[in-house]
């Protein structure tokens, strides 16, 4: 069996208690007997590394919990003189509690094996500190059975001699890793027979298991790596490299749960007033571990925000406005609210916290034996989704979608990019998982820059626009759909992606048709490609603006309302924009919105699609504004609380309607006719 991982406490960290000075006897026995119980159920539990030591002193606080128990029925006999050395044995036993936890921590075998000296010295440490304890205790003084004594003191002398020298067996299996981790640097594959020895050891059995551990290491090196000497960082990135070549080629089958699919498990009666696609992060669409909220009020996953701040952007990435700040806050509401949704749905709760550093898996420093063991990884995957079985080559996607999003497997692509036209060719697959999984590991890889080329050059456009039109499971168009928002990041393809049509109306079927996590990456595509101007004219030729306004007429959530308004304030620039929102109604609904909605940028989406509407759509427009009596408040609020660009927008705007109004005072006639002579009727 093993422990949960809490990802609240470092590993091999303890943060004991002192008891309060004034404690009472009665509460330290009690307080005692409850952590005894608590190591002493650590007893029918499997240890794979140091057995022999976990289980001894496990033994050691058996008898001492008979002690603590037999103490307790004479109290009222005792001194409180023997307080002192029951808190030292108090806050020793909170460390054991601390140690053996993280001695069966699910995925930290290989991490505790390779840390054995420092372990066995933890443990020597604490039967140290246990003897010490109770050689303080005046045993002669108390009134308890001479058998017990005998075994207190029999404790005492075990606890004193206590060695620190590793086991014959884990030193073994720890110079086997070396010396494999040795080969991987010399670019020698490993005998499998030496590796499976060592897996054995450590009790790695199955898929699962492995996975466990890359993903245990991989939030030790995430979560702590500026406080770890580069040693440290260096050998944690070789050892992911070391398990992920074991679980890709030693294990045969894959225990896999799509991240997508698993929304499918939704039960409608729990926190049924939550839509799970919003605890999606709309970068990576991957499930938010920490969920962080930046200045525009839009929240991202930490580590994908981070990066894109890294990247040298400083906007936000919905709605592409410039960021008054690059300071983000934890949203600890909406973690809350994922912990609980994956308790209670039986999803794994996710590992990183508010902690994690402001460090990415991409950014996982390298080593050479983990870049090594990546490259033999990658070149048996191509082997495998090139020729394998059908049965394979969905295993090798899958795996190829859990590794691209680690840096050395990135790096292992850019300098043998013959992945890509694989993945790519498997896209146009009628099998839905190898499709979908294809898809996903094609996103992770767009996110860098040097393998965006490939991936075009290649054929892609073509291969991901048929996925977003026709993809067999609606994952894996709404993954097609966010390969286009990070290809669309460059100018170049910026451009050459608007000028296929299907692009444009298959971005907008996903927003007619798709889920919520799909309108979303749909809407942020769109904003990107709006970035060149000729995308302007075409979207308007397929309809987006009709749609954009039937989006936000349904119901929709805030952040998809806020990426419409931002869609709609670049569309409206244009006459064609601004004519088309007046048909549709859009008039009214961007009132309605100004004057009821809490969200600041909203406000600014609004107001800037007002001016437009009143530059472009003439007197008609402004007189149905002026008639609006909620309006000025709301301008004269952003002039006060709005950003300055929203400020300029709220002036303008008042100025435009504070002419009118004197016009209209002067003539009582309201007659211009709209610019170029074009005329829309305006309800």
């Amino acid at each position: 069996m093993v422990c949960k991982y809490d990802s609240s406490r470092r590993i091999l960290i303890f943060p004991a208690i002192h008891p309060c000075k004034s404690i009472s006897l009665s509460t330290i026995l009690t307080s005692l007997i409850d952590l005894s119980h608590k190591i002493c159920s650590y007893k029918s539990k499997s240890f794979v590394i140091h057995r022999q030591t976990a289980r001894a002193l496990i033994r050691r606080v058996e008898i001492l919990l008979i002690f603590f128990q037999e103490t307790q029925d004479q109290v009222s006999g005792l001194s409180d003189s023997i307080i002192p050395s029951l808190s030292q044995l108090h806050f020793a036993f909170q460390k054991i509690h601390f140690l053996l936890e993280d001695c069966l921590r699910e995925g930290a075998r290989l991490w505790i094996l390779i840390n054995g000296k420092r372990v066995m010295t933890q443990f020597q440490n604490l039967n140290w500190e246990i003897g010490s304890a109770l050689n303080a205790l005046p045993l002669e003084l108390m009134d308890i059975s001479i058998e017990v004594k005998e075994c207190v003191r029999l404790v005492t002398k075990q606890a004193e001699k206590a060695e620190s020298e590793v086991q014959a067996n884990d030193e073994w299996a720890c110079k086997n890793i070396f010396l494999i981790l040795n080969q991987f640097e010399d670019q020698f594959a490993p005998d499998p027979r030496d590796v499976s020895r060592v897996l054995n050891h450590l009790g790695i059995k199955t898929w699962r298991e492995c996975n466990n551990e890359i993903k245990f290491l991989t939030f030790e090196i995430e979560s702590n790596c500026s406080i770890r000497g580069k040693n440290e960082v260096s050998l944690l990135s070789s050892l992911i490299g070391f398990m992920s070549y074991c679980r890709c080629i030693l294990f045969d089958f894959v225990e896999h749960e799509s991240p997508l699919t698993v929304w499918e498990n939704f039960s409608g009666n729990m926190l049924n007033c939550l839509n799970p696609e919003d605890f999606r992060c709309p970068i990576s669409l991957d499930l938010m571990t920490d969920p962080v909220t930046i200045s525009s009020g839009h929240t991202y996953d930490r580590s994908s925000i981070l990066k894109w701040f890294k990247s040298g952007n400083s906007s936000c990435p919905i709605t592409g406005k410039k960021l008054e700040t690059l300071g983000v806050v934890p949203n600890l509401v909406l973690r809350r609210l994922i912990r609980q949704f994956c308790s209670i749905n039986g999803i794994p709760i996710p590992e990183t916290d508010s902690r994690k550093c402001e460090k990415m898996r991409i950014q996982i420093p390298p080593s050479s034996a983990g870049e090594n063991a990546m490259k033999m990884v990658a070149g048996f995957l191509i082997e495998k989704i090139s020729a394998g079985r059908q049965e394979e080559r969905v295993r090798a996607a899958y795996e190829i979608r859990l590794l691209s999003k680690t840096g050395n497997f990135s790096k292992s692509c850019l300098e043998n990019p013959g992945l890509i036209p694989y993945l790519l060719a498997l896209l146009c697959s009628e099998n839905s998982l190898l499709q979908e999984n294809s898809m996903a590991a094609l996103l992770n890889l767009s996110k860098i820059p040097g393998l965006k080329p490939v991936i075009v050059e290649n054929g892609g456009l073509n291969l991901i626009l048929n996925v977003l039109k026709k993809g067999i499971k609606m994952e894996s168009r709404q993954f097609s759909a966010a390969v286009l928002y990070y290809l669309s990041a460059e100018e170049e393809y910026r451009k050459r992606i608007g000028e296929f049509p299907e692009a444009i109306i298959g971005l907008l079927d996903l927003i007619r048709n798709g889920t919520s996590g799909g309108k979303k990456i749909a809407l942020v595509s769109i904003l990107e490609l709006l970035k060149y101007s000729r995308n302007r004219q075409r979207m308007l030729v397929f309809g987006a603006v009709s749609t954009i306004i039937n989006l936000i007429k349904s119901s929709a959530t805030e952040d998809i309302t806020t990426n419409s308004l931002a869609v709609l304030s670049i569309l409206s620039q244009k006459f064609d924009g601004t004519f088309t929102i007046i048909q549709e109604g859009g008039i009214h609904l961007i009132l309605e919105i100004l004057n009821s909605s809490s969200s600041r940028l909203e406000k600014e989406h609004c107001i800037s699609i007002l001016f437009d509407l009143c530059v472009n759509g003439g007197e008609e427009v402004v007189g149905v504004l002026v008639n609006n009596s909620s309006l000025m408040g709301s301008l004269f609020s952003t002039l006060t609380d709005g950003t300055s660009r929203a400020s300029k927008k709220a002036s303008s705007l008042i100025r435009i309607l504070h002419q009118f109004y004197e016009r209209r005072s002067l003539s009582g006639l309201i007659h211009q006719p709209f610019l170029h002579d074009r005329f829309v009727h305006v309800q």
